[in-house]
């Protein structure tokens, strides 16, 4: 079995207790740029980043040493760090030792080394300083600390070799839960498969009803032994999605003649894991963290041999029967795991778990990313940030003396800002910066090394804690800023500015995740146009884009157009009576449940008003801002078979996708809207860049993002090959063919007034 050197010390030179006390670190980009420093030093004959690999116990072992100095026999593990050096905890001391002397044993087995000088090297890239610490071994003492090791993880070793042999058995023999494919899901079938084979990037549109997740998840399965894949990632935006998962994944498991040794895991949030949110994440203070690598052992056995799904709630009831944190189990199993079912964020963001484990471990991961049009906008949030000045000033008055310095430098730096843009004085002004301020960037530095310095010894301060994440994440970000994001001050009044780093293309952050991975899937019922999505995903340029034949019929649904209406912001007062006509009237020639969506809460409030007004007899309920989730269910739960009446509800709002009322609970919905994003300067900042970059800025912007809002609410009208129902879609610029070429195909439109769809290759985007 192939093990990388890092995995198996993480997980036989672990004790101790979980200690996630913040300590000011490196990004990546330090990282490597420290590295390089300490390597660059050591003169000629230095050997960096030193490949070594070899067996022990039935093990093939792999890694990259940082250098090797043949003339002084010496071999280096160099670890970069800030500040003082004693916040590292021992057990994380512990583990670099033990990845050191792995490297070494390795190192002495191939070259036939009697001895060897080992020293673990500690920069410190703020102050540019090195602390060595350094042991001379022999290689039978290496062999035997190697040996040591892999005796420990070989019985584990073994269990998962056999896991493997027998699951890649079981699925060679997997069965579809059903005798029949529902309409087109073979189709989708085949063409998720085929992308895992080939280890290819798909994008797959098809219709809600089709059966994606049970269609996406069997051939991907059935590739992992036939294609030596290692990993199934299932990666969704909502909660819903990952329910549908586990679900899907139940039934499958189900139907099979024989059990399926499958390990399924769970991955939630850590606020929604976390059994005591009012404690640190540490030994001393936590009762679930102190001892947790100890009885991890007997937890991760257990969890490994679970035969259901490792949900939420059954890692829970597992973790705290060991004494040990849930949210902390689980992120272990993901080491263990066959298929993750997670959020977005595990794989993509800037500190993504299913990422890092993936590059560590050189895995062959396969993705399915579900409603994969969200993830355009998740990816701008995740590499978007911003500094709020307000924390600053609020913190200066409590803040213990030895932050008083970097703080009020700080201070002097935000003035600066303002001053040097003229908002000194101006109260909701908002300017698009050129550049990120140095001088600001330099001494918020300055601020994290000391906070950090003072956490060390006060680790409680919770205020001082979010101030840091927040300086740390923005500096991060800005070290790589560029023309995918935009520099944004804005002041609200007197110590209330702001100043954001706002991600406009999340493709050039993206590219390296979908690179990792060995096959990408995404799916949802809206991806068109195809080169909209890869173009700010950053998916390879071999992406193959598929739209699966819609189960659906054109009759089964009834589009209808009200082009004599305008809803622009400038007309708006003048549509809503004729908005609500347009309602009454179809609800009177047809009584059921219908939705109506509107671009905004002030929208919904006047049509719903003049309704009222109008027809005071007609069942009428509405979404409001800040909807609990009680709140969110009782509104849901008016559309009921035997009811009538018009839900109001904010188009891309939690009712505009990913809800499910099929029948009579749902005949039709009206769509008074085009759905385009407000014309602020910071969406006409992104339609210039995307102009520039892609040649379509308006509809990168607007037209593309707003429509895809229609179609999904558009989309909760017919959810089954039974269901009837009309779509109302209200707005003259519907009349237009390049508006209506971006409805589905399957819908029934007059051709004089269908816009051609796009032929030919579907990643064109320009002429």
């Amino acid at each position: 079995m192939r093990i990388a050197v890092r995995t198996l010390c993480e997980f036989a030179a672990r004790t101790g207790s979980l200690d996630h006390r913040y300590t000011p670190s490196p990004t990546a980009e330090e990282g490597i740029e420290g590295h390089a420093r300490v390597q660059a030093s050591r003169g000629d004959g230095y050997q960096a980043e030193l490949p070594l690999s070899g067996e022990c116990r039935g093990l093939l072992l792999s890694g990259r040493a940082d250098g090797y100095d043949p003339a002084r026999n010496r071999l280096e593990e160099i670890k970069t760090h800030r500040g003082d050096l004693s916040r590292l905890s021992e057990a994380q001391q512990a583990l670099h030792r033990a990845q050191l002397r792995v490297y070494g044993a390795l190192l002495c087995a191939r070259d036939g080394l009697e001895s060897l000088e080992l020293a673990l090297i500690y920069y410190d890239i703020g102050k540019d300083r090195e602390t060595e610490r350094s042991e001379q071994q022999s290689a039978a003492q290496l062999q035997g600390f190697l040996d040591e090791l892999c005796l420990a993880y070989r019985d584990w070793a073994e269990a998962e070799s056999a896991h493997r042999a027998a699951r890649d058995a079981a699925l060679q023999k997997l069965r579809f839960p059903y005798r029949e494919f529902r309409h087109g899901q073979r189709q989708l079938s085949e063409s998720v498969y085929k992308a895992a084979s080939t280890g290819r990037a798909l994008m797959l549109q098809a219709p809600t009803g089709i059966g994606k997740t049970l269609g996406t998840l069997y051939p991907t399965l059935m590739a992992l032994p036939r294609r030596s894949i290692d990993r199934v990632f299932y990666l969704t935006a909502r909660n819903t999605g990952r329910q549908l998962a586990l679900d899907a994944i139940l039934q499958l498991a189900g139907t099979q003649p024989e059990p399926v040794p499958l390990r399924v895991l769970e991955l939630s949030a850590r606020e929604h894991a976390c059994e005591h949110p009012d404690l640190a994440c540490h030994g001393d203070s936590c009762p679930l963290a102190q001892g947790f690598f100890d009885r991890l052992p007997a937890a991760r056995q257990e969890a490994a041999g679970a035969r259901e799904p490792l949900d939420r709630g059954r890692l829970r009831e597992l973790a705290l029967k060991h004494d040990i944190c849930p949210y902390f189990l689980g992120q272990e199993m993901a080491r263990w795991s066959d298929l993750v079912v997670a959020d977005l964020n595990h794989f993509f963001d800037r500190q993504a778990l299913l990422h890092a484990l993936t590059k560590q471990n050189d895995w062959k991961a396969a993705l399915l990313i579900d409603e994969a049009h969200n993830l355009i906008d998740r990816a701008r949030g995740m590499y978007s940030t911003e500094l709020d000045q307000q924390r600053l000033l609020q913190l200066k008055r409590t803040a213990p003396a030895a932050l008083k310095k970097p703080l009020d430098s700080l201070a002097r730096q935000w003035n600066a800002l303002l001053r040097e843009h003229g908002m000194n004085d101006e109260t909701g002004a908002t300017k698009q910066l050129a550049e990120l301020p140095k001088e600001l960037n330099g001494a918020l530095q300055g601020l994290v090394s000391a906070i950090g310095d003072y956490l060390a010894e006060h680790p409680a301060d919770a205020a001082l804690q979010e101030l840091l994440f927040e300086a740390v994440g923005y500096l991060r970000l800005a070290e790589r800023f560029g023309d995918h994001s935009l520099a944004q001050l804005s002041r609200a009044g007197r110590g209330k500015a702001r100043l954001s780093i706002r991600n406009l293309v999340p493709a050039d952050f993206l590219a390296e995740r979908f690179a990792a991975a060995h096959s990408s899937t995404l799916f949802s019922a809206t991806l068109s146009p195809p080169f909209y999505h890869r173009d700010l995903l950053g998916l390879p340029a071999d992406t193959v884009w598929q739209e699966v034949e819609s189960p659906f019929a054109a009759d089964q649904l009834e589009a209808r157009f009200e082009t004599a209406v305008s809803t622009r912001f400038r007309d708006r007062q003048a549509s809503i009576e004729p908005i609500a006509r347009i309602l009454d009237a179809q609800f009177r020639a047809q009584p059921g449940n219908y939705l109506a969506y509107f671009s905004s809460f002030a929208y919904l409030d006047a049509v719903y008003e003049r309704l009222q007004q109008d027809a005071p007899e007609l069942p009428l309920w509405r979404q409001s801002s800040g909807m609990s989730q009680q709140a969110r269910q009782d509104f849901l739960d008016r559309f009921d078979d035997s009811g009538q009446g018009i839900g109001f509800a904010v188009l891309g709002g939690a009712f505009a996708e990913g809800i499910d009322l099929p029948g009579e609970r749902l005949i039709g919905a009206f769509v008074a809207t085009l759905g385009l994003p407000p014309f602020d300067d910071w969406h006409e900042e992104l339609r210039a860049r995307l102009q520039r970059r892609f040649g379509r800025g308006y509809d990168y912007a607007y037209l593309y993002p707003g429509m895809q809002k229609v179609v999904q609410a558009a989309g909760r009208v017919i959810r089954t090959p039974e269901d009837r129902g009309t779509v109302i879609l209200i707005d003259d610029r519907f009349a237009r063919p390049e508006v209506r070429s971006l409805l589905p195909a399957w819908w029934q439109i007059p051709a004089r007034l269908v816009g051609a769809h796009s032929v030919g290759d579907p990643f064109r985007h320009r002429g």
